[in-house]
Parts: C-alpha cells; sequence; structure tokens
C-alpha cells in the first residue's frame, strides 16, 4: 500500500540497548529505555508505545512493559554506522546521508585561533572552554558571564561548540549573531564541528539558573543531498518540525516549525494532522536528551516517555488509513549510565498505521538508519541512494 501522508517522530535519545560497536566508544552496557524502566520499578506506564510493541523489539522487556500479545505496529531496531553519535549523524543517516569521517572533538578545550577569532568578532571575553555539562556551566560560571559580559564558550564529547549567555546580558540576536560567525570557522578541515550551538539562560543567580527554549543550533551545511532534498525535488510536501530545520540547515523543507517543549512539538503534529498535505512530517523531541538525558536524570526521562506516550494516544487516535506512522530515535543518552554525553546504542522502530490487516510483526535490525528514508521514498516513488526500504514488509 502506498500512503498520502507519512509522520516519522524523533524520540531524541531514547535508545534500546548498546549497539555492537559500542566499545569504541566507551558505551558497553548502556540501555537508555532499560535504564528508565528499571528506575521506574516496573511503574513505567506508557500504554500506547507498549501495545505498538516497544517491549517485543528488545532482547529483555522493558520492566513493567510487557510483550504485546499482538503488536499493532511493525518492529524492530536500527544500527547506526556513522562514524560518531550526534544528532546530526543520526538525523542524516535516517535521510539517506551516512557521515563517513569523525567530526573534531575538543576534549581540551578550542584551540586559541579560533577563541581569539570570537573575541575578537564579538569584542567579548571568553571563559571557560572546556568540555563541561550544560547545565553545571551555567551554575558555576553564570554570575560572572553576567557580571563581565563573556562568552561562556564550552565543549562535550560530541562535535559541538556551546556559547552560553544570560539573555538579559546578550541579547539573542546578537548571541545568535556571534554564533553564526562561529559556524564559519568551523566548516573546513582541520576544525570541522558538527554542530554550534547558542545556549541562552535566565535567572537571578546560580540557583535559580534556567536554560531556556531559546537554544538554536547552527548545523554543519549536509554534504550532500538528502532524501528531504529528493522528496522536496519530487513535489512533495516536507515538514520539520522542531531541531529538523536546524539539524538540515533548512535544506529539503518546505515547512519549519520550531519547538517550545516535547509537548509543543506533539502538538505541532497534531495541527499537521489536521492539513491536506501529501508529502513527509519529520519531527524531532528534543527534550529527553536536553533536559533528562545529558543530565542523568532517569525521572525526569521517564516522566517525559509518560507525557509523550499520553499525546501518543491521540495521534494513533487521528491518524487515517493512508497515513504511516514511523517512530524512532537518533542515538541514546542514557540517564542510568557513566558521565553525560550520548551512548551508542541500537534505536527502536516502530511503524504503524490504521489500515494494517496483521499483526505486527519483526522488521528485524535495520542498518544503516537510511532504511528509515529509503522507505519514504519508495512510498513516494522517489529512487533513494542509500538504504534498503521495508515498505513492502508492512502488510
Amino acid at each position: 500500500m502506498k500512503y498520502k501522508r507519512i509522520f516519522g517522530i524523533v524520540l531524541d535519545s531514547v535508545g534500546t540497548g548498546a549497539a555492537p560497536d559500542a566499545a569504541k566508544f566507551g558505551d558497553v552496557g548502556s540501555d537508555t529505555l532499560g535504564h528508565v524502566g528499571d528506575f521506574y520499578d516496573g511503574k513505567l506506564a506508557i500504554p500506547n508505545l507498549q501495545k505498538l510493541g516497544i517491549s517485543n523489539l528488545r532482547d529483555q522487556p522493558i520492566k513493567g512493559v510487557a510483550p504485546a500479545e499482538k503488536p499493532l505496529a511493525y518492529f524492530g531496531k536500527m544500527q547506526e554506522v556513522s562514524a560518531g553519535k550526534d544528532s546530526m549523524d543520526g538525523h542524516w543517516e535516517m535521510m539517506g546521508l551516512p557521515v563517513k569521517h569523525a567530526l573534531a572533538l575538543f576534549p581540551d578545550g578550542f584551540p586559541d585561533e579560533i577563541i581569539d577569532k570570537l573575541k575578537a568578532f564579538s569584542g567579548r571575553d571568553v571563559i571557560v572552554n572546556k568540555p563541561y555539562s550544560g547545565t553545571d556551566v551555567i551554575h558555576d560560571y553564570g554570575e560572572e558571564q553576567m557580571k563581565t559580559g563573556a562568552l561562556i564558550v564550552y565543549t562535550s564529547g560530541d562535535s559541538v561548540l556551546q556559547i552560553a549567555a544570560h539573555e538579559d546580558v546578550i541579547p539573542l540576536t546578537e548571541l545568535y549573531k556571534i554564533c553564526d560567525y562561529a559556524r564559519s570557522l568551523v566548516n573546513e578541515p582541520p576544525y570541522v564541528v558538527g554542530r554550534i550551538i547558542a545556549r541562552p539562560y535566565v535567572g537571578p543567580d546560580k540557583d535559580h539558573f534556567t536554560r531556556t527554549a531559546n537554544r538554536k543550533d547552527f548545523t554543519l551545511e549536509p554534504t550532500g543531498k538528502t532524501d528531504m532534498d529528493r522528496l522536496q525535488d519530487a513535489g512533495y510536501e516536507v515538514i520539520g518540525i522542531g531541531k529538523i530545520n536546524d539539524i538540515f540547515s533548512g535544506h529539503g523543507i518546505t515547512r519549519g516549525f520550531h519547538n517550545e517543549s516535547n509537548h509543543d512539538g506533539m502538538d505541532h503534529v497534531f495541527n499537521n494532522m489536521k492539513d491536506d498535505f501529501t508529502g513527509f512530517s519529520f519531527t524531532n523531541l528534543v527534550d529527553f536528551d536536553a533536559m533528562y538525558g545529558h543530565r542523568r536524570n532517569p525521572k525526569g526521562f521517564g516522566a517525559a516517555l509518560m507525557e509523550f506516550d499520553q499525546q501518543l494516544g491521540e495521534v494513533l487516535a487521528n491518524l487515517k488509513d493512508d497515513d504511516l506512522l514511523l517512530i524512532t530515535a537518533d542515538h541514546g543518552n542514557d540517564p542510568g549510565f557513566r558521565g553525560t554525553d550520548h551512548t551508542r546504542e541500537f534505536v527502536p522502530l516502530l511503524a504503524y498505521s490504521p489500515s494494517f490487516t496483521q499483526v505486527g510483526q519483526s522488521l528485524g535490525i535495520r542498518s544503516p538508519f537510511s532504511d528509515f528514508g529509503a522507505t519514504i521514498l519508495d512510498n513516494f516513488g522517489v529512487k533513494n541512494v542509500v538504504g534498503t526500504s521495508f515498505l513492502d514488509e508492512l502488510k
């Protein structure tokens, strides 16, 4: 069957167990969904994901979430082949553009030639310049930033350059301008960085600082055509919700919507479901990652999953027979694991349409992530370059 609309939802960082190459990344033993379930000790209430088959795709069910006897969805896992485990790598690979070469990392901070150019362009000093937790860095240096007007520049285990500033000290327009300039500094070897991230925060003092929804990602321009470009070139609508526009630098998107939160992102999905369009709606829900994974907060992570599951119920109730829903993730970020960085994991894959006439079956392990995009292109009769479609397996 061919579908008129495909709704893809990426649960940012919701991994489902260590990938075969996890040792390369120091992530053996990671399992985002499993450890969140263990933390909730059988009380993780995700009935809609459960009936779709979220535990069926795992070697061991999520604690308290039994495999569905008759899963509604076709279910499986996807294994990444890209060189890194960043959001950009995962999303690009989903859309037929695996990242083959590792991006630059900065475990000792950024070199003087980059920092000096940031100082000169912004007219501001730079403080920190080393790997740091995003919430810890504003707690430890936010008051200094407010007093001096300096830029808090830091990184993580991923290929990112992040700049934090209090919104009352450095206006958003100025912060975005500085980040856009920083983007121009790290597009060519030897310093090719995946993302520049503006990290504004508010609050009166270190015990009350909070990061705001005005975060903005300045991502490396896609190095080639993506499946979104191919869909758009073929005349289909491509709707980007949440970080999608930033991750693809606006390429291949006909309409884009910014998310204030996961809840807000799902509201955008509901609104798009009311539209009479033909094409692909692509959503990223980042709170799992930004709010709970990096902060190693399994309680908050599970609460966000349960809230998503409630909204998922409304999505399922309003899907039309010629709609297809695809749910996956871009990497793991295990809140029960050591450190604060992304974790190299399998990601879940769930495919559902009200038109299915059979009980959901296993799609196995799909690799690369590009099988996701290949299936979407296959549905719309557009030739794919990377990946193998599983469209014909959906009955």
